[in-house]
């Protein structure tokens, strides 16, 4: 198909002449005098090769030619002022497309309050919500699958991505309901010492697995693992068998399973970190939008103890 060149003055020119039927009115609305009006109309008959108006004395109408022409014209006019109102949009960080990674466990705690945020203050923005692990986010973000990652204990440094604490919280026994030790209010960790444990494996997020391990060893122990599951859902939902115990961090008390205790544990010395992740000197202007969000409406920086369950 030949591609017209037809210049936009042209074709707005004839969609108002078309539109006035007189070129007096036609030029003012164009903010033009009529003798470049009547050359630009000239030109854009030059290019059709064919008259788009009848020129009679007192009157102009449209000729066969103009009627086919302007349904077109004003198509074409529509769809560049709505191209051009979208990439102003998108330019401006007010509409486009976020991909977001994040950990399944957040879907408790960040994730709503955050999103909920985003699409009031960004409704014309698409979002692509994908869950994974910490492991598998830093790569998607280095990889340029997703644009901002929610994730547990991210990396102390790292060249390529930014990262942003947005909560922290402490780590709970997670223990089958059963369990002698459901009984107590507080469990001391070297407790669990002769309990077999259930885990995510190291490789989905080995910070968060070192801080589990580390609370052991410091009660005296290492843990003996002899399950593992790679979300925290499942993680319980095992222990409820009776498959074992697990430490937690304290949101996961949030997911409701039966037969399933969650207890405060002693000492509580270390908590866990919630961050937001983003590719440093990244151009799309949704990811400030979106850690903007996150500033001025964060979560609490502490998880809140609920009630023994």
């Amino acid at each position: 198909m030949e591609r017209p060149e037809l210049p936009l003055p042209q074709l707005h020119a004839f969609v108002v002449l078309a539109e006035e039927l007189h070129f007096g009115r036609a030029a003012a609305r164009l903010g033009i005098a009529q003798p470049p009006l009547s050359q630009q109309i000239r030109r854009l008959e030059d290019k059709v090769g064919y008259a788009l108006f009848s020129r009679e004395p007192g009157h102009i109408g449209l000729t066969a030619a103009g009627r086919e022409l302007l349904p077109a014209a004003r198509l074409a006019l529509t769809h560049l002022a709505q191209g051009l109102t979208a990439a102003r949009e998108v330019g401006s960080g007010k509409a486009g497309h976020l991909r977001i990674g994040f950990a399944a466990s957040l879907a408790l705690t960040v994730l709503p309050s955050l999103l909920r945020t985003f699409r009031e203050r960004f409704p014309a923005v698409n979002l692509d919500i994908q869950e994974m692990t910490t492991t598998p986010q830093l790569a998607a973000l280095r990889e340029r699958t997703i644009d901002i990652g929610l994730l547990r204990e991210p990396p102390a440094h790292d060249a390529e991505l930014g990262f942003q604490t947005v909560l922290t919280e402490p780590f709970v026994a997670v223990l089958p309901a059963s369990h002698p030790l459901a009984a107590q209010r507080a469990v001391q960790v070297d407790q669990l010492a002769d309990c077999p444990f259930v885990l995510l494996p190291r490789a989905v997020g080995p910070p968060l697995y070192d801080q589990i391990a580390d609370l052991c060893i410091a009660a005296g122990f290492t843990p003996q693992v002899t399950q593992y599951a790679v979300e925290w859902q499942t993680v319980c939902a095992l222990v409820g068998t009776g498959l074992g115990v697990s430490l937690a961090p304290e949101s996961i008390r949030r997911i409701r399973l039966k037969g399933v205790a969650f207890r405060r544990i002693e000492p509580d010395t270390v908590h866990t970190r919630v961050a937001v992740a983003w590719r440093k000197n990244d151009p799309n202007p949704l990811v400030p939008g979106i850690l903007a969000a996150l500033n001025q409406d964060p979560p609490d920086r502490t998880a809140t103890r609920t009630s023994p369950s």
